[in-house]
């Protein structure tokens, strides 16, 4: 049985579901927030550096990082020099990935709101967490929608496998299809079964390393964000 999409994002922050105010204390209107989960290894961060590369130019953006002990993804994005050090924040969560993304959102709402007071207006806020399992969510008030990667290295039965992830997340990124090849995964069963578990909502298969891999992914976000600015203040 398939989780109702809305039922992927409990209700762990007082703004209930469908995230928080759209608005500022100050009366600005926030910036959209994604959040992107995931096994680890399946290429979370490597998906926030190429997005923001791919949109920092048209775009004023801000990263949040979730590690358990370390800053290691901040760190990563910093060496890549996506975006400049003081739009890059990490949250070490302590405890399982999930808690902070879910559970316990403070840290990451606290982490979000900074960088809006320090960085003023800001088109969109991508959301990090820490490497976790099928089952991992955003809270709907810390994120306005989920993006949650896969990659084939994992198995070609992973969509099928579904979990809250996989089966209500807004956007379903199958990463690494460069590797199909050599890994022995069927891209076109994959696709079948996502689309099995997942019904209309999308799916984008990417190769990160190739040339305009990130590309589905950038263009999705687009749509979210025009959506955004054209959706109630």
């Amino acid at each position: 049985m398939h989780l109702h999409h809305s039922d992927a994002f409990p209700e762990a922050h007082p703004h209930g579901p469908g995230g928080s105010s759209s608005q500022r204390p100050d009366g600005r209107r926030r910036a959209l927030r994604i959040g992107l989960g995931g096994p680890v290894g399946t290429g979370k961060t490597a998906t926030v550096a190429a997005l923001c590369r791919a949109l920092r130019d048209e775009l004023s953006i801000a990263v949040v990082t979730n590690d358990i002990y370390t800053r290691e993804d901040a760190d990563f994005l910093l060496r890549e020099a996506v975006l400049p050090a003081e739009r890059i924040a990490a949250v070490e969560t302590g405890a399982c990935p999930h808690t902070a993304i879910r559970d316990d959102i403070s840290a990451n709402l606290e982490a979000v709101e900074d960088l809006e007071d320090h960085l003023g207006p800001l088109d969109l806020i991508l959301i990090e967490s820490g490497g976790d399992n099928l089952t991992a969510t955003f809270s709907r008030g810390l994120v306005d929608a989920q993006i949650f990667v896969i990659d084939v290295a994992g198995g070609d039965d992973i969509p099928r496998k579904g979990g809250p992830g996989v089966t209500a997340s807004d956007l379903l990124v199958v990463n690494k299809t460069d590797l199909a090849p050599y890994v022995g995964a069927d891209l076109e069963g994959m696709a079948r079964d996502a689309k099995a578990q997942r019904g209309d909502l999308p799916v984008a298969f990417t190769a990160l390393k190739s040339e305009g891999g990130v590309t589905p992914v950038a263009d999705w976000v687009r749509e979210r964000l025009a959506d955004w600015a054209a959706g109630p203040a």
